[in-house]
């Protein structure tokens, strides 16, 4: 039996983002994510206009005249959740931690997609693989990936992206959906990102605390690495300091951004303790435009 503040809270995140879904996200998931391939219909008589490329020939030569092969999208998607619980995710100065703006995030996810009669499923990792959960559908299937991203202990404090990524490739054949969200404080994964983008429809939802981006005038500081267990005394009032901190910032952003558009993957950037909902509906209103050009 789930503690029952767990059973409440895993309640609550799907109240709100359920009200999300159904006001924000009501028919953009369908329009945005189309099948994957198509399959095979029926057979019916041409007419005029018809792809000739299409003609069923053994049919044809049975009746003596032409008939046609009618395919229809496979609508039917295979979701993956490729989530980074490693410890950095365990930090928040806002309303939230990173790991429960994640938990929020695949709530909404998943309850669009189990909506449009999808399959999700979940990949969480740190500097190793820590849990996977088949795709399935089902909204008992959606409240247990709430509860593995809020509650799950990891083993593993680092972050190996690219190993997840590895995995994710070998695991997951069928070309899939797949929303992988971090905060990408890593390094040395290009290689498999771009071989899992040409794979996938692969988009990466980047999560940030407002600290993490600007640091506030506060005297001296202890920070303490949640990966490595390294402290470090700083002087936040230092302008010397402030200079390299948001030099820093602004460099593995930009680095992302460059990352990410030369492999041609979508990016959300995802504020830890504030509306998530509004970047992720511009994400959706951008792809529909997109694909209506």
């Amino acid at each position: 039996m789930l503690p029952r503040e767990i059973i409440k809270k895993v309640k609550r995140i799907e109240i709100k983002t359920t009200r999300i879904v159904n006001e924000v996200f009501s028919g953009e998931y369908h329009s945005v994510f189309k099948g994957m391939g198509m399959e095979f219909s029926e057979v019916r008589e041409y007419q005029p206009g018809d792809d000739i490329r299409n003609i069923d020939w053994n049919v044809t030569a049975r009746y003596g005249h032409p008939f046609l092969k009618v395919y229809r999208e496979e609508r039917e998607l295979l979701v993956m959740l490729l989530v980074d619980l490693s410890a950095s995710q365990n930090f928040g100065t806002g309303e939230r931690f990173k790991t429960e703006a994640a938990a929020e995030i695949t709530a909404v996810l998943s309850l669009a997609a189990i909506k449009n009669n999808d399959k999700v499923g979940l990949l969480a990792y740190t500097d190793k693989i820590e849990l996977l959960i088949p795709p399935k559908k089902g909204r008992n299937h959606v409240l247990r990936l709430i509860r593995e991203i809020l509650f799950f202990k990891p083993t593993g404090r680092g972050t190996d992206t690219a190993g997840a990524l590895e995995y994710l490739l070998g695991v997951i054949k069928k070309k899939s959906v797949v929303f992988m969200i971090s905060d990408f404080l890593d390094s040395g994964y290009q290689k498999p990102l771009g071989v899992a983008a040409r794979k996938h429809d692969l988009i990466a939802l980047r999560i940030s605390d407002g600290l993490e981006i600007k640091i506030p005038k506060a005297g001296l500081i202890r920070f303490y690495d949640l990966e490595t267990g390294l402290e470090r005394l700083v002087d936040t009032s230092s302008g010397d300091f402030k200079k390299r901190f948001q030099t820093a910032v602004i460099r593995r952003t930009a680095e992302f951004d460059k990352m990410t558009s030369r492999l041609g993957i979508d990016k959300i950037y995802i504020p830890a303790g504030g509306d998530y909902s509004i970047p992720l509906f511009r994400f959706f209103e951008m792809r529909a435009r997109r694909i209506r050009r």
